[in-house]
């Protein structure tokens, strides 16, 4: 069977229209896996009361790429964040985090370096949250210290004296038992009034006084007598 110009003109045509439909799928897959600085994302993180920058990386070429972290001031002076760090990134993303306690409002610049492909920020610029970071505080409440069950030791009361048999019977209730006794005698020197002997005793004396005297008396006149005679 012969082919005829019709059926070879034909295709011809068809197998172009093929070459352009795979070149054109291999264009569009080779985009795919291009390194772009699109692939690429900051934001501003925090972990408790530490903020952090985190850098994604969703380059499904696996293009090795340097990001390189500025904080910007309102004057536009730039400071370096930490050092630069490797990533090598995948269809899923892959990320790396610089430790900075971030303020609110601020702003930080971005650079991505990856092979001789992309060299760029990421655009905009990253601009942390109006609100700073905050410790978590903790929902579980802190147990207070159970109370001791430990009965306390009672205390032990004082025992009062108690006064001995001796004692008590020795001295007279009211009376302290080591008062002087009054010597033989003192009541009656003491005392004064009618039953006072006082008065009795003088005029005993008194009367023996005169019989004495008058018993001398008529002594000496019988002496004198005799004497005379």
């Amino acid at each position: 069977m012969s082919i005829t110009r019709r059926s070879a003109s034909r295709s011809v045509r068809i197998l172009g229209v093929a070459s352009a439909s795979a070149a054109l799928a291999l264009g569009v897959a080779g985009q795919a896996l291009a390194c772009s600085i699109t692939e690429f994302s900051a934001e501003a993180t925090c972990a408790g009361d530490k903020g952090s920058i985190v850098v994604s990386d969703r380059d499904g070429s696996g293009t090795p790429a340097v990001i390189t972290v500025f904080s910007k001031s309102d004057a536009g002076v730039e400071k370096q964040v930490g050092k630069p760090e490797n990533v090598k990134g995948t269809a899923e993303g892959v990320t790396v985090t610089f430790a900075e306690n971030w303020k609110p409002n601020a702003t930080y610049r971005v650079h991505v370096k990856a092979g001789n492909k992309v060299d760029e920020d990421i655009k905009p610029d990253l601009v942390t949250p109006a609100t700073a970071c905050k410790k978590e505080e903790s929902s579980t409440p802190t147990p207070s210290a159970p109370a001791s069950t430990k009965p306390s030791k009672p205390s032990t009361p004082t025992a009062t004296p108690t006064p001995s048999a001796s004692e008590s019977s020795s001295a007279p209730a009211g009376a302290p038992s080591n008062a002087p006794s009054p010597a033989a005698g003192d009541s009656n020197l003491a005392e004064t009034g009618a039953n006072s002997n006082t008065p009795l005793i003088a005029g005993v004396a008194g009367a023996l006084v005169v019989v004495g005297g008058g018993a001398v008396y008529f002594g000496m006149r019988r002496r004198g007598a005799k004497s005379g005679s």
